[in-house]
């Protein structure tokens, strides 16, 4: 296969050093080999989101919180591309970047791991759920507004093992990473996306380059799976649209079905008393308008209201609620 820039000699991939995101790199990076011929190389890139690790997301605040200092470094040439789980990727990127690929999803949904094998039904009551996720946190509350939420942070190891030695009672996690990791095992119980909307983009990896690096450009488009790219971009539509991210509880899931595109998203209150929930259908050609459309219908349903109580609340009261 002849590629733009050829004359290349090696590509370096910038990534996270946690377990998951070498896997994620790995990943690509054995694709690329297979692809250009040429060697590829990591260069592990420590981001805000790893060094805070005491400290609830939501509390930290901005975006970007593990790629932006990736990009910097993609920005400044040092490395060659930037592999990301897209649920982390925010929708406005630098100026300069653009997200080139976006390989096969896998599962989407989100999962509890716990002591003993519970679903979301048979958590007794009081039990202490860990996760970070706000998102979580509101359809969790909403539906089991009688447990405790714990925030959690650290690695994806770290996480599971405070449910398996009893620390916290379950966890909720994102069922692609623990799967990546050859974890499946430890799963309890698989949340179906009719009781918890997935992040946007979870389950999905996706690959940042320079936007005017053709050679680059021209690799990614044979590592794309289309339906994958089709489906993250009206999710991410949502997203843009209501200025999700961190601080905010929004989630949007869309799959094709046949010939058509199916999303379903919501946007919720903190303390999950609140929770505006949608369902739409679209043409798999469309996924734009799609998101497009499900962004004015939970509009229309009051998610502007929601959305602003929250942003007046800030930082502070997010961690206040955080800290209960």
């Amino acid at each position: 296969m002849t590629l733009l820039g050829a004359e290349r000699t090696e590509l370096m991939i910038g990534t996270r050093g946690s377990k998951l995101a070498l896997w994620q790199s790995e990943h690509i990076k054995a694709r690329l080999e297979e692809l250009t011929g040429l060697p590829v190389g990591l260069k592990v890139i420590k981001t805000t989101g790893d060094k805070v690790l005491d400290v609830p997301l939501a509390k930290v605040g901005g975006k970007g919180l593990f790629t932006k200092e990736i990009e910097v470094e993609l920005l400044t040439g040092t490395v060659d591309l930037a592999v990301h789980s897209m649920k982390d990727v925010p929708t406005e990127l630098p100026d300069g970047c653009v997200i080139a690929a976006t390989p096969q999803r896998v599962d989407p949904r989100d999962v509890i791991v716990a002591g003993e094998g519970i679903d979301l039904d048979s958590l007794p009551s009081g039990a202490r759920v860990g996760t970070s996720s706000l998102r979580r946190r509101s359809q969790l509350l909403a539906l089991r507004p009688d447990v405790e939420i714990v925030d959690v942070r650290g690695n994806l190891d770290t996480r599971m093992r405070k449910a398996e030695t009893g620390e916290v009672d379950a966890v909720i996690l994102a069922a692609a990473g623990i799967t990546r990791m050859g974890w499946a095992d430890r799963i309890t119980h698989y949340i179906d996306p009719a009781q918890m909307v997935p992040a946007v983009g979870q389950g999905a990896i996706g690959v940042e380059i320079r936007a005017d690096d053709a050679f680059m450009a021209e690799v990614c488009e044979r590592l794309t799976d289309a339906d994958t790219l089709t489906c993250v971009t009206a999710e991410r539509v949502v997203m843009r649209r209501l200025e999700g991210g961190c601080q905010v509880p929004i989630g949007a899931y869309c799959r094709r079905e046949g010939d058509r595109l199916v999303i379903d998203a919501f946007v919720g209150s903190l303390d999950g008393t609140t929770l505006l929930r949608h369902r739409l259908e679209g043409d798999v050609a469309e996924p734009v308008m799609l998101g497009e459309a499900m962004v004015d219908r939970l509009l229309d349903m009051g998610a502007t209201d929601i959305l602003a109580e929250i942003r007046a609340v800030g930082d502070g009261g997010v961690s206040e609620l955080l800290a209960t």
